[in-house]
């Protein structure tokens, strides 16, 4: 899981991952998630480095949050944390997953289908459809064409891949010097085939002070249920 973002969208001196979302850090929500999904053994936390110490004291030990194993240094960028973390990964291992720190709405169900599709295809990404009508639109600010949104979809986490693959996408990334928008555009651009599994619109990355309250609003629904 990488948590080394400094949440500058959000505003504020504090990393959006340790903001408060009904009475818990975003951070604690996205890890209690995968904490309660069967098929997820450990979890690598990706952090900065000056907040190692404090992850460990006042996230993972008072939250009782048993899967997380490690707590490692992360990087510059999104993908140089999962970098970090893809190493610190045991090579038994067949499948891993890259969940955002900053989705804490994933869903056990949700995990187990990736972790499935990734397991059986090499690499899956959780989506969504495009919903919205898309326009393309030149420097001038003018429309040059509507988008067929019919096979176009919304890139959600979790991501899940085998190990192997994985490892290679990344080697051969940091090689080329190349960064991706997400972990699968470089399994993709080495020709493997990468399985869609359907998410959920509450699915939602928590990057802006709007989606606090989007936030809380999800949260009070599934309190309801």
């Amino acid at each position: 899981m990488p948590a080394a973002g400094r949440g500058l969208r959000m505003g504020g001196h504090v990393p959006k991952q340790f903001l408060m979302l009904g009475g818990l850090p975003i951070l604690v929500h996205s890890l209690l998630a995968l904490e309660a999904a069967p098929c997820v053994e450990a979890v690598i936390l990706s952090v900065p480095e000056a907040d190692r110490e404090f992850c460990l004291r006042e996230i993972v030990t008072p939250y009782g949050l048993k899967k997380v194993t490690k707590v490692v240094a992360g990087g510059a960028q999104r993908q140089d944390s999962v970098r970090h973390g893809l190493a610190a990964v045991g090579e038994e291992t067949e499948v891993v997953l890259v969940h955002d720190a900053v989705r804490p709405f994933v869903t056990p169900d949700m995990v187990q289908r990736v972790v499935e599709a990734a397991a059986k295809h090499g690499a899956a990404v959780v989506a969504i459809p495009m919903r919205d009508t898309v326009k393309q639109v030149g420097a001038d600010g003018l429309i040059e064409r509507t988008v067929d949104r019919g096979h176009l979809w919304l890139a959600q986490t979790p991501q899940a891949f085998r190990l192997a693959r994985f490892q290679e996408a990344h080697r051969k990334a940091a090689l080329d010097g190349f960064h991706g928008t997400d972990d699968v555009q470089l399994v993709e651009r080495l020709g493997y085939p990468v399985a869609v599994v359907e998410g959920s619109g509450d699915n939602i990355k928590i990057t802006r002070p709007e989606d606090l309250a989007i936030g809380e609003a999800i949260l009070a629904a599934r309190q309801k249920v």
